[in-house]
């Protein structure tokens, strides 16, 4: 039977890789040779071994941002053969091979093989993007310019909007700044963000606020910084326990409240097919963006760095 490697995670900050048996594609699936999965900061909470957390997970499991090449295909699969490069929508990435729905990948164009390409991840951005209706003119706020932020930043510039870039590291505001941010502000205290912003608007605010943190406070100055009738949008990820809002803020500015995240496949597959085409088109320099890269056997370096963003990170790939 042929083996492969892949991680298992046995408890809070403890990783192993285990030889177990390749997968076998059912019907209507795809098997791909992983040639790399983006590390996501969701997996961080797991990562940090909550009450929920079952351990060990299953081999591979919590990678979820795998590309790589079809090598084996299940019966009544059509329009995909071996060979073909692809962005899977997959759950055990973080091994050497991994099983998808044939329905649930994106082929990549030669002009893109060779280069660390997670799909998924691009194609979240797009899809934030989209719900949060940025037009010429506006002025948009981005509260945390990591990966998903500093890609936000782009589109959002390309768009014609004027953007301002709030970030904690001064490296992600040089980032921003490359990536077409108007205004860089360190993510620092309320007041002088708030005034600030103030002053830039001429005490109306932002058009669109995206907080891409995923914490409470930079959820509570995103709330700040929404003009009446704006939009807040939700694209940081919030799994550490409930939030609080001020809803005499929120009533009284009357704006509109987007929780950005999405869970249909489709949706998520037409964001991934926008991002090869921003990426085919120069839009967008996948290299700016994956800074780091760790073979699968130090993944649990890739999940501390993901974690502690040291110097010039934004975001990590594990390699098999």
């Amino acid at each position: 039977m042929p083996m492969m490697n892949a991680a298992v995670l046995t408890g809070a900050g403890k990783l192993k890789i285990e030889r177990v048996p390749v997968p076998e594609p059912g019907p209507g699936e795809i098997r791909v040779r992983l040639a790399g999965c983006g590390v996501c900061a969701s997996n961080l909470t797991p990562w940090e071994g909550p009450e929920w957390m079952q351990f060990p997970t299953e081999p591979g499991a919590l990678g979820h941002e795998g590309w790589g090449s079809v090598d084996a295909i299940g019966d009544g699969v059509d329009g995909i053969r071996p060979g073909d490069i692809v962005g899977a929508l997959s759950g055990n990435a973080y091994a050497e091979y991994d099983i998808a729905d044939a329905s649930q990948v994106v082929r990549l164009p030669k002009a893109l093989a060779g280069i660390d390409l997670p799909l998924e991840p691009f194609g979240c951005a797009f899809n934030i993007f989209r719900r949060s209706d940025i037009h010429a003119g506006q002025t948009v706020a981005i509260i945390g310019i990591g990966f998903l932020g500093a890609i936000l930043v782009r589109l959002a510039s390309n768009a014609g909007a004027g953007v301002v870039a709030i970030s904690r590291r001064p490296e992600s505001l040089d980032l921003a700044v490359s990536m077409g941010a108007a205004e860089p502000i360190p993510l620092h205290d309320h007041t002088p963000i708030i005034e600030g912003v103030r002053e830039l608007t001429g005490g109306v605010f932002c058009d669109r606020v995206i907080e891409a943190v995923g914490k409470q406070w930079p959820l509570d100055l995103a709330a700040e910084l929404t003009r009446e009738g704006g939009r807040l949008i939700i694209a940081g990820y919030h799994q550490d326990g409930p939030r609080q809002v001020n809803m005499q803020l929120w009533n009284w500015r009357g704006f509109d409240v987007v929780n950005a995240h999405e869970r249909d496949p489709q949706v998520a597959l037409r964001g991934m097919r926008e991002a090869v085409d921003a990426i085919e088109s120069g839009l967008l320099d996948p290299k700016l963006l994956i800074t780091h890269r760790y073979p699968l056997d130090r993944l649990d370096e890739a999940l501390d760095a993901t974690r502690d963003r040291p110097g010039s990170f934004v975001k990590a790939v594990v390699i098999p």
